[in-house]
């Protein structure tokens, strides 16, 4: 039996990382698909567990290689996912969850098409995202202002996905999504 593919996109800041935290918890046997990246590790970031931190000739002789379903360079850093391991989950029955931006979506859609179900999480507004990203304090103002007009593309392209769901209160917002979440793996 196929797993189930569960794809949760959002901009930067969004609040994503604490609503897949939560899915993870109460929903124990969805296996995480864990992303590769060449950016730094941040402080309580474990590899194997968050991602994948690889260098840039590991990750470049991956995309050689046709190892990844998707990869992008996003925020400057290279970012995907391994095919092989998506792949092996889902004939393992596992159902997976992942945390990709819009063009991986597009990617997981192209090879998986119906059978990947994006749950998009949109900010309350623009300047609600700004401070937030400031709040963290783990980007540059470079940084920032590059999320900040990625966010904008990806707003943009809210209502092509399955389900849309607003973070202007994390607790209605999860619910949503555990409903969500609940319906994709009946």
């Amino acid at each position: 039996m196929s797993g189930k593919i569960i794809v949760i996109c959002a901009p930067s800041g969004t609040g994503k990382s604490t609503l897949i935290n939560r899915l993870k918890s109460d929903f124990p046997d969805l296996r995480w698909s864990v992303s590769s990246t060449t950016r730094p590790r941040r402080e309580n970031e474990v590899h194997g567990r968050d991602y994948f931190f690889i260098s840039v000739n590991e990750f470049e002789k991956h995309i050689a290689d046709g190892n990844f379903i998707e990869w992008f360079k996003v925020h400057n850093d290279y970012k995907g996912t391994s095919k092989v391991f998506v792949d092996e989950g889902l004939n393992k029955g596992w159902s997976m969850l992942f945390d990709v931006d819009v063009q991986g979506v597009d990617a997981l859609k192209k090879i998986y098409g119906a059978e990947a179900k994006v749950i998009f999480i949109e900010p309350p507004t623009i300047e609600e995202l700004e401070k937030r990203l400031r709040d963290r304090n783990t980007d540059s103002e470079e940084q920032i202002q590059l999320r900040i007009e990625n966010a904008k593309k990806e707003l943009a392209r809210k209502n092509d996905f399955d389900h849309l769901i607003l973070n202007d209160d994390v607790e209605k917002a999860y619910v949503k999504l555990k409903e969500a979440v609940e319906r994709i793996l009946k």
